[in-house]
């Protein structure tokens, strides 16, 4: 799987490196600016990009604006951002065009390797990769309006387990219930937040984030 990666920390950079390496991916190119990553992205068409938001020349957003000008010219490009915060404006642009896997992590996710390489490959295939603290500070900014408010809280803990990227079976797993359960919460949360179910769960996990998106915008 060939991946292409911007960070310009050069300690994080190598260590980045070395572990996508060690878990069978191929880093085709690694850059330490935005302008370089705009570059790498058309020139390699990536199977997944992992992004740094803040890169050099300005250290704002310029990360982001080069994954995202580099989906413009190659459709669907996967694209994975690290972050160091979480920042509210990222996601929502990250989500804008529907197109293709997505994913969110703060840095310290890192750490966590079996969850990042999961979340690499799971972006790799056309997922969605949000990471818990984003998923909660977008869901908890709204908590109160309609029809996000009407949710139930174990419909919330279903809907926050669904952005991560979790399957169903999955989040019956972690929520110690049946699947038939997350299924009649899925379903409820779908006619609440009025989109309609589907059996793709990439898509509705999509669609689930990209309303939340809107509500923020």
């Amino acid at each position: 799987m060939r991946v292409v990666l911007g960070e310009d920390l050069a300690l994080l950079r190598d260590g980045l490196i070395r572990l996508l390496t060690a878990h069978d991916f191929d880093v085709v190119e690694a850059v330490d600016s935005g302008p370089a990553l705009l570059e790498a992205l058309v020139q390699h068409k990536p199977d997944v990009a992992v992004v740094d938001v803040r890169l050099p020349p300005t250290f704002t957003d310029e990360g982001l604006k080069a994954a995202i000008e580099a989906r413009k010219q190659v459709p669907g490009l996967p694209i994975l951002v690290l972050s160091q915060y979480v920042e509210q404006l990222y996601a929502r642009e990250l989500l804008s065009d529907r197109a293709g896997g997505v994913g969110y992590l703060l840095k310290d996710r890192v750490s966590e390797v079996s969850q990042f390489v999961d979340a690499v490959r799971r972006v790799a295939a056309g997922g969605t990769a949000m990471d818990p603290d984003v998923i909660s500070q977008l869901l908890a900014r709204r908590e109160r309006d309609e029809p996000l408010g009407s949710l139930t809280p174990r419909e919330r803990e279903v809907l926050s387990l669904m952005a991560e990227g979790r399957s169903n079976a999955a989040i019956a797993a972690r929520m110690f219930v049946t699947e038939k359960a997350v299924s009649k919460h899925t379903n409820n949360i779908f006619s609440k937040l009025m989109l309609p179910p589907s059996e793709d769960d990439n898509r509705r996990v999509l669609a689930v984030l990209a309303y939340l998106n809107d509500m923020n915008g």
